[in-house]
């Protein structure tokens, strides 16, 4: 029996259709955790589900999205409603998703959830033990794969800023179970040996369980004791470690960290020139303004004829003074008319001054007599003149 070839394209479909042909894997219902979630721009959500021993590609089209009343995340447990089918062009199937719903949340996505707890209530991520990134780097340490595109990239942008900065690899391996314990061990030696000013921890993107290692709390210890400022640069922008919350400043991506880290010389030596420019015009008119007042004060009599404006202001004194004192001799003068007044008045009411005028008092046992009525016959009285007294009797 002879076979006639095929194209690769035509196997998919037929691959294809009989999947389409299978009632059950039409509408089935499949359990498990979410890893390598994305949310694409477009809408569109992709993601792996997986359980102890397999994974399965899946996608929601953005038509059954906005019917999610939760935002799906690595670690989540859900229940999927959904048709398997064959993707064409990869030759590959998975479930395209038309309903979700939580089923808990996943065994490594808890573990780190308590981690994250456990070591914000220590105090590892307050900001007050953050270090400040040095202004002008001579060395940046860089833990990583010595292979890749995240090496490439750090190398590419720092040296495109500063190409006098001098970057020192430090190869460490950035998934697996001995990944922790090497990056530990990198960050240490960086500070014993003092290899650098500051250091980048950085990976591409993946999955929770490929990120794991920069979740380990001994990795976390390690940024925290570390004397050299750490920048964390795991996983994609969307991507959250511990260690990215530990560590002095988070990039969201290793590009993103080799811009925090080195300034670029190009826009300094911008803002020097400008910064020149502007003291340079400051200073002319600092100058012009000094030089304006300079002029202004030798024109003034004070620099001119210094003698005569003291001389005005002597004689401005002596005709102050001699108005002071003629003010105080009209002042003493009105004062001594209103005494002389104030004696006349004085002088017109006295008892005595009716005694000129002929007047006597009348005394008796020393008080004066005021009525007639307070004598009788004998009683002995004095009678007081302007020139003596006498002694008379009531009659």
């Amino acid at each position: 029996m002879e076979y006639s070839p095929i194209t690769v394209t035509e196997l998919n479909i037929y691959v294809k259709e009989k999947f389409q042909q299978d009632e059950f894997l039409n509408n089935v219902l499949v359990k498990g955790e979410i890893s390598n979630f994305k949310h694409h721009y477009t809408g569109h959500m992709y993601f792996t589900l997986k359980d102890e021993n397999s994974l399965i590609k899946c996608v929601m089209f953005k038509t059954y999205t906005p019917n999610l009343n939760f935002i799906p995340k690595d670690g989540m447990k859900v229940m999927i409603l959904g048709t398997v089918s064959v993707f064409e062009r990869d030759g590959v199937y998975q479930i395209y998703a038309k309903a979700m719903k939580q089923d808990g949340i996943g065994d490594l996505y808890a573990e780190y959830e308590k981690l994250k707890s456990e070591l914000e209530k220590e105090g590892l991520f307050d900001v007050a033990h953050k270090k400040k990134i040095p202004i002008m780097p001579k060395c940046i340490g860089v833990l990583t794969s010595n292979t890749g595109a995240v090496i490439r990239d750090i190398i590419n942008v720092s040296t495109r800023r500063n190409p006098n900065v001098y970057i020192k690899l430090l190869p460490v391996p950035v998934q697996g179970k001995d990944a922790a314990p090497k990056i530990v061990n990198a960050i240490k030696l960086m500070n014993k040996e003092k290899l650098a000013d500051v250091i980048i921890v950085a990976r591409g993107g993946g999955s929770l369980e490929d990120l794991w290692p920069f979740n380990e709390e001994i990795v976390a210890q390690a940024i925290y004791e570390s004397e050299i400022p750490v920048i964390s640069a795991v996983g994609h922008e969307t991507d959250y470690t511990i260690a990215d919350f530990v560590a002095d400043l988070r990039a969201p991506t290793p590009s993103a960290a080799a811009e925090l880290a080195v300034a670029n010389v190009q826009e300094l030596k911008e803002k020097l020139h400008v910064y020149n420019n502007r003291y340079k015009l400051a200073l002319k008119k600092k100058l012009e303004l000094m030089r304006l007042r300079f002029e202004k004060c030798m024109k003034s009599r004070a620099f001119s004829n210094p003698m005569q404006n003291i001389n005005e202001q002597y004689m401005l004194l002596d005709k102050k003074i001699k108005i002071m004192e003629n003010a105080i001799k009209i002042k003493i003068k009105d004062s001594h008319t209103k005494m002389v007044k104030e004696i006349a008045r004085l002088d017109a009411l006295s008892p005595l001054k009716t005694l000129t005028r002929g007047y006597s008092i009348t005394e008796f046992n020393g008080e004066i007599v005021k009525s007639s009525k307070l004598l009788k016959a004998n009683d002995e009285i004095t009678l007081k003149f302007i020139d003596g007294k006498n002694r008379a009797k009531i009659l």
